[in-house]
């Protein structure tokens, strides 16, 4: 569909940490409703190709669009960039949905206090009106009966599928998952992956890290393979998983698809 607005536009991505260079000129582009599965090995640059995206990393080069805008980056004077107009990137950031590895939630506040948070202190929603959309949220992941407990007491997957209704809560022109099942139980992964699965059948725009391979054949419109901080191949998933052209890819599948 050609009249689909871009989500994330990523041009010529870099990244270095001193010597190391994680990313290497890295492409690609999301349109609403896009969910980009990004597979690769340890150390190929995932994680921070995602973090590069809303600048918890900020990028050495290339360039960020969000939402059709550009990122405004400037010299930093260390031989790297950062934002250039901060109020411009918090403003765009806010609308951007992350959910981590490590689920990332406020342990000293409740489930729906965690919800809450960015729409009522970053966005100014009405705190009534933030609590009502909260609870909705919780309602679909399956946690409205713990919104007042204490991220302590809930097991992993409940952990997460509470930073997945955090993040849906800033109404997110994109959601970014940062492998979401990589710190839970074996047993725990169906449920969290289950609800992602529910926002693709939905059109929400994703761009998801994970080692799930046949979550991501079946929930994916584009699968992005990354080695050694480039893109070594991308396409449907019916092609990357059922043709691999490049022999890295053909092994890295091999044991695990």
């Amino acid at each position: 569909m050609a009249d689909r607005k871009v989500a994330v536009q990523l041009t010529g991505l870099r990244k270095r940490f001193g010597d190391l260079e994680v990313l290497k000129g890295v492409s690609l582009t999301a349109h609403s409703g896009d969910v980009i599965a990004i597979i690769g090995g340890s150390g190929s640059g995932k994680s921070t190709l995602l973090r590069c995206i809303n600048f918890l990393e900020t990028p050495t080069a290339g360039e960020v669009r969000l939402h059709g805008e550009l990122v405004a980056m400037k010299p930093d004077g260390e031989g790297g960039f950062r934002a250039a107009d901060p109020a411009q990137l918090n403003r765009l950031r806010a609308r951007l949905g992350m959910v981590f590895q490590s689920f990332n939630l406020w342990p000293h506040r409740t489930v729906l206090e965690n919800v809450i948070e960015a729409p009522v202190h970053v966005l100014g929603q009405n705190r009534d009106a933030a609590i009502a959309n909260a609870e909705r949220l919780l309602d679909r992941v399956g946690l409205l009966a713990k919104r007042d407990v204490y991220p302590e007491m809930l097991s992993g997957g409940q952990k997460q599928r509470a930073a997945i209704a955090r993040a849906l809560a800033v109404d997110p022109h994109a959601m970014l998952f940062d492998e979401p099942t990589s710190a839970l139980d074996p047993e725990l992964v169906g449920e969290v992956l289950s609800v992602i699965a529910d926002l693709a059948r939905e059109g929400r725009t994703m761009i998801l890290v994970t080692h799930e391979m046949q979550f991501a054949r079946n929930v994916a419109s584009e699968i992005i393979f990354l080695r050694n901080g480039l893109i070594e191949e991308q396409g449907k998933p019916s092609d990357v998983f059922d043709n691999p052209k490049s022999e890295a890819l053909r092994a890295f599948l091999a044991p695990k698809y």
